[in-house]
């Protein structure tokens, strides 16, 4: 009885472990359940799009990984302004040391054979007419150019996303449209053959419709292929798994700021990133130019030692402390003109990053005003379309109660659902135009999407 309850007692503790673990676990799935089958289902927005890409986008994290290497060259270059501190330690034998006797007096050594010393040194420029901080400067304009090429990565990849996104909503629309026309022939094709069968039709109206629907087929799967290639490219870009659907959700309609065209180039002169990374550039070239000036020009230094030694008079064995301070000056004289040629290459240098400032100042403007005018192209266009999407569904109608009622031919009826069909294409194409032409402003004027 003894041994059965022992026994008891040592299993029930693991048991009720075990009954916890497994209540502790089935809570938790129950729990995030929810949430992972939100975040299958969840819609995907272009705000979401682009925070996905800013999130996993491997070059992205690249690009930090270089501001961080361009933080460190700046404390790298702020060292030559402290004192390089070194510790030393060694020992020489010598063997013959000079030696000489005195009158008869035993041999006395100058120097032992056996040398100790251990050190510890300090050596430090004092002035080297500006140069270190020039330095310094450099790098701190390369740690803005590394910032600059950094967000001009996530430009790129968010007007990527961008077109990815609408492409994709686009494709689907254009998928939408083929299916409605293919849907329209083939009731013309079931009314045709029944016309056909009573004789009312010829084979050779039955093969016309056959192949417009075999020809709209076609051109579905390319769509499709064409629609696999973007989701697959958009997946990539935002690390996103496969098993994941690509729930996007979004529109054409977009309304644009109202702005005068002057002001839209002020902007983009002020926050465009190619123009902040050309002048970095220009920046850069100066120092590089300031420090080759420098190059030819004295430099004071110094240095201190402290440590022990042997080897001093009056006993060249004993281990004494010594103390050893230097003053030095350097002035370069002649380096084989390779100091003049780095200043003439420095100076040519600084002359193509302002020429290139000045063409990027240039290119920037006309960047603005050409995606301008394709705004207002874009926009006269979407009421043209509209216009012609009204006529053809007008003129399609008309054309089936004329075919149902033996009034018009069946190679009128299948122009006009192909003109139905190109009419919603060109306004669908009008609208994605519109859309991407303003987003292309937003790049153009140097404005942050999200």
């Amino acid at each position: 009885m003894c041994q059965y309850n022992n026994g008891t007692n040592h299993r029930a503790p693991m048991n009720r472990i075990l009954t916890g673990t497994v209540r502790i676990a089935a809570t938790a799935l129950m729990l995030s359940w929810p949430l992972l089958a939100m975040g299958a289902e969840e819609p995907l927005t272009i705000e979401k799009t682009i925070a996905l890409v800013r999130e996993n986008n491997p070059a992205l994290k690249a690009a930090s990984d270089d501001v961080r290497a361009a933080d460190a060259r700046i404390t790298q270059s702020r060292s030559a302004f402290f004192p390089q501190i070194s510790a030393s330690a060694g020992y020489t034998y010598l063997d013959p040391v000079s030696e000489m006797s005195l009158l008869g007096s035993p041999m006395l050594k100058f120097a032992p054979n056996d040398n100790y010393e251990a050190k510890v040194t300090a050596r430090a420029i004092l002035f080297d007419f500006g140069k270190r901080g020039s330095t310094v400067d450099l790098a701190k304009t390369g740690k803005k150019t590394a910032e600059q090429s950094l967000e001009i990565s996530r430009r790129d990849l968010s007007f990527q996303a961008v077109q990815l996104f609408y492409g994709i909503l686009f494709i689907r629309e254009n998928i939408t449209v083929e299916q409605k026309e293919i849907a329209a022939l083939n009731k013309g094709l079931e009314f045709t053959t029944k016309r056909y069968q009573t004789g009312a039709a010829t084979r050779f109206d039955v093969l016309s419709t056959e192949v417009r629907i075999a020809a709209a087929k076609s051109k579905m799967l390319d769509l499709r292929h064409e629609l696999l290639r973007q989701e697959l490219t958009l997946r990539r870009l935002t690390g996103m798994a496969d098993n994941l659907p690509l729930n996007l959700q979004g529109s054409f309609a977009i309304t644009p700021a109202d702005r005068k065209d002057a002001e839209l180039v002020a902007q983009a002169l002020e926050h465009r990133l190619e123009m902040k990374l050309s002048i970095e550039n220009e920046k850069a070239a100066k120092q590089r130019r300031s420090i080759a000036m420098k190059d030819g020009l004295p430099v004071v230094s110094a240095s201190a030692s402290y440590g022990v030694t042997n080897g001093l008079l009056p006993d060249i064995n004993e281990i004494r402390e010594n103390f050893v301070g230097s003053l030095h000056l350097e002035l370069p004289l002649f380096s084989g003109f390779k100091t003049s040629a780095e200043r003439q290459e420095a100076t040519a240098l600084m002359h193509a990053a302002a020429s290139r400032k000045f063409d990027t100042e240039q290119q920037v403007k006309s960047d603005v005003e050409e995606t301008i005018h394709a705004v207002k192209t874009s926009s006269e266009k979407i009421i043209a379309t509209e216009t012609q999407v009204r006529q053809a569904k007008l003129a399609a109608e008309h054309a089936r109660a004329r075919y149902e009622n033996g009034m018009a031919t069946v190679l009128d009826l299948l122009n006009t659902e192909a003109s139905l069909s190109e009419a919603e294409l060109a306004k669908l194409q009008a609208d994605y135009a519109y859309v991407m032409t303003n987003y292309t402003l937003k790049r153009a004027t140097g404005e942050i999407f999200w």
